[in-house]
């Protein structure tokens, strides 16, 4: 089976079972990276449009998952920062919570969010590896994972990697020189993380969406195994995965000019929607949850 076949094994084994229905709406976002306001904040750039598709997403009533790395705690040591430049995010993901619509998962670059989430007077907000959206009536599940699971460096030896990247990396990356151990910024660990996971999803046949490659994937023709909701840190615009009335689809977010020269932020889909469960999807069947 391998280190990583065994890892995701115990990852649908312990997920968290969210039911899935037809009449609720969800989104998936990862990668956002949020920091503290520095030069280094990637978030930042990109906080505009995240807010701007959040707040809509609220408003229209979705529940909100986010697939890890949600907050960069590599290159900063603490969350407090984090939430005191960031605070309008985090009073939103509050709303979300107050209404049982949020889900947080953490990944590689956050995984310190996995005894919970602590805001200031509010309660703890729980972090999980994994969640299976699942359909009661099919049987079939959505498997959410970050996607880092099975990666020596960034799951086993993530502690040994985040004091490279804080000490080591991160300066460098100021020169131009990029982490050779980021499935984001390599793009030859891009292609076999990809496809480790895509393999995995098919073989087992389980439905599986993640992140941690930064690259949002949105499957062609019949087999529906691998989704990637992509990242909130692309030069100027944010992926997300929606499902909507049973449907699922990638989006993107991005900045544009009106006709009359006001900047706005715009909604373009880039793939479907296509069934996510039934006949018309991938899909499995469990007998557990």
């Amino acid at each position: 089976m391998g280190r990583y076949g065994r890892r995701m094994e115990k990852a649908l084994d312990r997920a968290v079972c969210v039911p899935f229905s037809p009449c609720r709406s969800y989104v998936l976002m990862s990668d956002c990276h949020r920091g503290c306001g520095g030069w280094n904040d990637n978030f930042a750039h990109n906080k505009t449009i995240y807010l701007a598709a959040l707040e809509e997403y609220y408003n229209r009533g979705f529940t909100y998952l986010e697939l890890g790395d949600g907050d960069e705690l590599w290159e900063n040591k603490r969350m407090r920062g984090i939430v005191e430049i960031h605070g309008d995010v985090f009073e939103l993901l509050k709303k979300f919570y107050r209404q049982n619509r949020l889900y947080l998962l953490y990944g590689n670059h956050d995984r310190k969010k996995s005894c919970g989430l602590k805001l200031l007077d509010f309660p703890l907000i729980p972090v999980h590896e994994s969640v299976l959206l699942k359909d009661c009536q099919s049987g079939e599940g959505l498997l959410l994972v970050h996607g880092h699971q099975g990666d020596l460096l960034n799951d086993r030896l993530w502690y040994l990697t985040r004091f490279l990247v804080r000490y080591l990396w991160r300066p460098l990356e100021q020169l131009g020189i990029h982490d050779p151990t980021s499935a984001a910024k390599n793009y030859r660990k891009k292609d076999r993380v990809e496809k480790r996971m895509a393999d995995w999803a098919r073989e087992h046949r389980q439905m599986l969406a993640a992140g941690h490659t930064h690259r949002p994937h949105f499957p062609q023709g019949e087999e529906r195994w691998y989704f990637n909701s992509g990242s909130g840190v692309h030069p100027y615009s944010v992926t997300a995965i929606e499902i909507v009335q049973g449907q699922i689809s990638l989006v993107n977010w991005y900045q544009a000019p009106d006709e009359r020269r006001y900047v706005r932020v715009e909604r373009q889909v880039l793939g479907g929607p296509i069934a996510l469960f039934g006949e018309a999807g991938g899909g499995v069947n469990r007998e557990d949850g």
